[in-house]
């Protein structure tokens, strides 16, 4: 049981190694879609990732088009603050593509427009805030998931 976690254009290197390391924890496969804001060999993400790095699950692509052309036939759901469904709907399958954007604007619209019957938001309880560090977000579709996925 695992599922895949899919970070389009991550800018933001101690996000990217502490969701390895969470990909790690969760059995989870982590995808990268380049290009990042950082460079894979940063300090940062090994850092962040602890010694646990080297065992991460990881896939790299060149960019969003060919991640979709390699998985169209996968199922994916996408988050966005901009979702008009919560992350506590979502019917989690084995292996399902968690698809995250990046952390200064998320996903593209081209992205989200394309996929809009498929995109949830984590729900946020004050006006203040617009959205979650993807960290924090990625941790909580994927334990939210973990839990559906083990209790059914």
């Amino acid at each position: 049981m695992g599922l895949n976690i899919v970070l389009i254009e991550p800018e933001i290197p101690n996000n990217t190694g502490n969701i390895g390391r969470l990909s790690l924890a969760s059995g989870s496969t982590l995808h990268l879609v380049k290009p990042f804001g950082f460079e894979l060999s940063d300090s940062r993400v090994k850092r962040a990732g602890l010694d646990y790095w080297q065992h991460v699950d990881i896939k790299i692509y060149e960019s969003a088009a060919e991640f979709f052309a390699m998985h169209s036939d996968k199922n994916m759901v996408f988050f966005s603050s901009h979702g008009t469904k919560s992350v506590w709907d979502i019917p989690f399958e084995d292996g399902m593509f968690l698809v995250f954007g990046k952390e200064s604007v998320g996903l593209a619209t081209e992205i989200t427009d394309a996929n809009s019957d498929k995109l949830y938001k984590i729900p946020i309880h004050s006006p203040h805030i617009r959205s979650l560090n993807l960290a924090n977000a990625v941790g909580v579709a994927v334990y939210e998931g973990l839990r559906q996925l083990l209790t059914t």
